[in-house]
């Protein structure tokens, strides 16, 4: 079985995802649904182990057998695949047999308006500097929005942009910017040397891909109080939450100089969700707070229970609540009543606003 067959056929489908698993046929995600692709054959190991071995390096296959599993980036362009995009790729061994996730990623970075986000979203593509974080549970749309953030960047100002991600995901056209993109496992061999370098590198923007300990937290804070514009990414719910979450991942004895770093810095957090539209597709459910005088008072104070009424009375200013998100969404007809009940934390509010 070839595994560039089943890689075009997700291109060709619409789909966001492609999974490879023993003892199923390939399967697809289209519009957040999986489905199987019945015309091929239920996977052997052998099938998936050889399509996983033909697009990697040796490098990649030994560390994917040493440690059991592997993120890598793979190419859907130039002569063998049409230009088409990139994918990136999970490997990894479950129950002694092996897998892979691929993640599409198209080649054309989509604007914020052609993936329906608020228009405010341009206001961080404005920023000279500070802390900016895209937060939501894994494949709700983050890398996306955070590629049409930066892309407007890129196409609009003169500025050094500084990218460290694991692995590389989408990759920017020629603009007015200059791109630095670091793979980790490829151009760094870890965060915290990469986070420590960039100082040195003389960027004006850096994208760090995902804070995934307290080292990658505070580095990206103090990088933003240096005077730098820095955007990453959370997997968390809701903005209240990911405060609370970056917070809490230091010691007791450390908690209060973060609150106050982290009041200082924060200039926004877009929490969402892609929801499934009535019609076919997905749209984004987006929370949006803004670094403004009430909610630095509430992280350095400690009182993060207080931030969703800030975002409720901020409206005008261009935050907006997940509710009302949902809301507007239901209004329109794009998405169904039951479809925004699931994804709400405040049914009774949910309902109010629709009256």
């Amino acid at each position: 079985m070839d595994v560039k067959e089943l890689l075009s056929l997700t291109v060709k489908n619409n789909a966001s995802d492609l999974h490879l698993i023993p003892g199923i046929p390939p399967t697809v995600r289209v519009d957040g649904l999986l489905t199987h692709l019945s015309t091929f054959p239920v996977l052997t190991n052998e099938d998936v182990k050889q399509m996983v071995e033909s697009v990697l390096t040796p490098e990649q296959k030994e560390l994917l057998f040493a440690n059991k599993e592997l993120d890598f980036s793979l190419e859907f362009g130039g002569g063998t695949f049409g230009g088409l995009g990139r994918f990136r790729v999970n490997s990894y061994f479950q129950r002694t047999k092996i897998c892979a996730a691929f993640r599409f990623l198209p080649v054309d970075i989509r604007t914020i308006e052609q993936l329906s986000l608020p228009k405010v979203l341009h206001n961080f593509a404005a920023l000279k500097q500070g802390f900016v974080l895209i937060c939501g549970p894994t494949g709700h749309g983050k890398s996306t929005t955070l590629a049409a953030i930066i892309n407007e960047i890129n196409l609009n100002r003169n500025a050094h942009i500084l990218t460290i991600e694991d692995p590389i995901e989408y990759v920017y056209p020629s603009g007015k910017s200059i791109i630095s993109q670091r793979e980790m496992g490829v151009d760094t061999h870890s965060w915290t040397m990469a986070l420590k370098s960039a100082l040195r590198e003389d960027p004006d923007i850096v994208l760090i891909g995902e804070m995934r300990d307290p080292e990658t937290i505070a580095a990206a804070i103090t990088i933003a109080e240096t005077g730098h514009l820095v955007f990453s990414t959370l997997h968390t719910n809701s903005a209240a939450q990911s405060i609370d979450r970056i917070v809490d991942s230091f010691p007791p004895h450390q908690q209060g100089q973060i609150r106050i770093q982290l009041a200082s810095t924060l200039k926004g957090i877009i929490s969402q969700r892609l929801l499934s539209k009535i019609n076919g597709g997905r749209v984004p459910a987006v929370e949006i707070l803004l670094g403004n005088p009430a909610v630095a008072s509430n992280i350095r104070d400690g009182k993060t229970h207080l931030i969703d009424s800030v975002i409720q009375t901020s409206q005008d200013a261009g935050m907006i609540t997940l509710e009302a998100s949902l809301a507007q969404l239901v209004l329109s007809g794009a998405i169904s009543l039951d479809t925004a009940k699931s994804y709400t934390a405040h049914e009774e509010e949910l309902m109010r606003m629709l009256g």
